[in-house]
């Protein structure tokens, strides 16, 4: 089975830590880290546990440059997600592949989604499988689902043969235009888009088994327990694989301390085991690094009103094809940009 992530240099530890632990379940299985960003210089690609670190300049995507400064960092990392899927199937020469968030760990045997693919050539999961009832977690789950998508795109599957290969074909192709962090207009990344999946692909299989994709977001459908065995168990099957969404902005474990009172709910131990994790695996070196196309070439800091009017003024796109690059005496994309706004202030 071939798998992937998508991170910049930030979310190393993490995704060592979903390495290991699908690893340590499926040995055989493959996991691919699709790095948005030069490698940070701390990291010995030979001695990670990934059997491959792919680029973004490897995906063959037109005019890297301009297409990178049009988006925020976690608009980047979720726009090559469709690439990089149909990138991984064409070299691995592979029939299936399993995408997975950095910010996930692996409890226990996932071959039932293996199984699954040879009846569904899609799979994606839900952030909700069941109806809320009380009024705040319809406002949390509920309502947070029609802003943010139906579907939870930290993790899908799909097979290389008929609709799923249409899929990533049709998802790769909206997310290279339009992966953006705009609620008003629409769109939320790469989720909002799958919103029209079960529409057009009418095979793709609703993964609701209540074991998977387990987060916050559907904690209070679903009884997490832990067996005399010591194993963490949900609505009484094993754990497969647990979404600590939030970690960074502290959304999720405050969200965890809102959900449950009881501090000796096993979702306590979930998250002290993973801040554990996390910290073994370089989250104090590395969890703070800065991403390297967040500034111009002359460490001016990009600001999102910036990366806005590139991507909606062709002519500067078309004036500016590197639109980082600062160089004294030269036309630059940063000297139009100072001089607008001063410009514009002088109005």
């Amino acid at each position: 089975m071939q798998c992937f992530t998508s991170i910049t240099n930030n979310y190393i530890p993490k995704a060592r830590v979903l390495a290991r632990t699908l690893k340590s379940h499926h040995p055989d299985w493959k996991l691919h880290l699709v790095l948005s960003e030069p490698l940070h210089p701390s990291v010995r690609p030979f001695e990670e546990p990934f059997d491959s670190i792919i680029n973004i300049d490897e995906l063959g995507i037109p005019n890297l440059q301009s297409w990178i400064f049009k988006h925020r960092v976690t608009e980047i990392c979720t726009a090559v997600k469709g690439l990089a899927a149909l990138w991984i199937i064409e070299r691995e020469n592979a029939d299936r592949i399993i995408y997975f968030d950095p910010d996930i760990a692996v409890f226990n045997d996932l071959s039932h989604l293996n199984d699954l693919l040879d009846q569904h050539p899609i799979l994606l999961a839900p952030h909700q499988s069941k109806p809320e009832h009380a009024k705040h977690s319809i406002v949390a789950n509920e309502i947070g689902s029609l802003r943010w998508g139906v579907f939870n795109l930290g993790f899908f599957a799909a097979r290389k043969d008929g609709q799923g290969g249409e899929f990533l074909k049709w998802w790769s192709e909206r997310l290279s235009q339009f992966c953006y962090d705009d609620i008003p207009y629409g769109l939320f990344t790469d989720q909002r888009w799958c919103d029209l999946a079960p529409v057009f692909f009418d095979q793709l299989h609703i993964l609701r088994d209540p074991q998977f994709d387990v987060a916050t977001w559907n904690l209070t459908q679903r009884t997490m327990t832990m067996s005399p065995e010591g194993q963490l168990q949900i609505d009484g099957k094993p754990l497969g694989f647990y979404h600590f969404s939030g970690y960074d902005s502290e959304a999720g474990f405050q969200m965890v301390r809102h959900l449950f009172q009881d501090t000796k709910h096993p979702i306590f131990d979930v998250w002290e085991w993973y801040l554990d994790q996390i910290r073994i695996y370089g989250q104090e070196e590395l969890g703070n690094a800065a991403w390297q196309y967040a500034r111009f070439s002359n460490g001016a800091k990009i600001e999102d009103a910036m990366r806005k009017t590139y991507r909606e003024r062709p002519d500067l796109e078309t004036a500016f094809p590197n639109p980082f690059r600062v160089e004294e005496g030269k036309d630059s994309f940063y000297a139009w940009w100072q001089h607008s706004q001063l410009a514009g202030a002088a109005k």
